[in-house]
């Protein structure tokens, strides 16, 4: 059994290290990617607005960092966005280097039935998408009301073609929870396990993040874990985990960014 150094270690080896603040500036990102490194080990990914993807790019490449993705965010964070400035957002940030898409499934129009719509974003966004780069549904499980619709949503991502399904924007009143998460899970293990999980929003802590790592375990099983199957979005988490590997825990975060 991993003791809780161990899930610290995992776990950072699993986070898309974020930074989605409206005052961020290329220093921001260019320390973002600095961070991303630790006498631990590297981050799979660091996530940041479209508008910073090159710049993200090219500091990880200088560093070394040749492994680590850049993510970045459409239809964020609110879902509303009109599909061509999706589609050519989604388009423009995969031109400067982006390897992963976290887009905001259009949630207010999923539970209000506007299926078509919400089909035609994720559906042109996967398209985008290709072959080449991960394309993540964000379904704001905090937003959707209750587990069956949350349920609902992870099903109609997967039908859509997403490569994962991810709890939240880390831009609302509920974010991650365990209840969201032992959903989306079970969708994915129902669907053959060929599918994603990122939990994001509100996870700040090691413990918080072996709570999660926990549960994958007991739904998916040890080996599932990988970079390619489960995500962290968060920014201040990686504090925690730094301070749990060193011996030195802390229950310091930071929320600037939501996440």
């Amino acid at each position: 059994m991993k003791n809780h150094q161990a899930y610290a270690h995992q776990a950072l080896g699993l986070m898309d290290l974020t930074s989605l603040n409206d005052n961020d500036t290329d220093q921001t990102i260019i320390d973002l990617c600095q961070n991303a490194i630790t006498d631990h080990g590297h981050v799979a990914a660091v996530c940041v607005f479209p508008k910073f993807v090159a710049i993200a790019k090219k500091t990880l490449l200088e560093l070394g960092l040749n492994s680590v993705k850049v993510a970045t965010v459409t239809n964020f964070p609110n879902g509303t966005d009109n599909i061509d400035q999706v589609i050519a957002l989604t388009e423009q940030a995969i031109a400067d280097g982006a390897d992963e898409i976290d887009v905001v499934l259009p949630y207010r129009q999923f539970v209000n039935g506007e299926l078509q719509h919400c089909e035609e974003i994720l559906v042109q966004s996967k398209q985008a998408c290709a072959d080449h780069n991960v394309l993540k549904v964000i379904i704001e499980s905090g937003e959707l009301g209750d587990l069956n619709t949350i349920k609902a949503a992870s099903e109609f991502a997967i039908d859509c073609g997403a490569d994962f399904i991810k709890t939240s924007t880390g831009k609302v009143t509920v974010n991650a929870t365990l209840e969201a998460a032992d959903v989306m899970l079970n969708v994915i293990k129902e669907n053959g396990s060929k599918v994603g999980f990122k939990a994001a929003g509100g996870i700040r802590t090691t413990q918080d993040a072996q709570n999660y790592l926990i549960q994958a375990e007991q739904i998916m099983g040890v080996e599932w874990i990988t970079a390619s199957n489960y995500r962290f979005g968060a920014s201040g988490l990686l504090n925690s985990l730094k301070d749990t590997l060193s011996g030195n825990e802390s229950n310091n975060s930071d929320s600037s960014s939501g996440y």
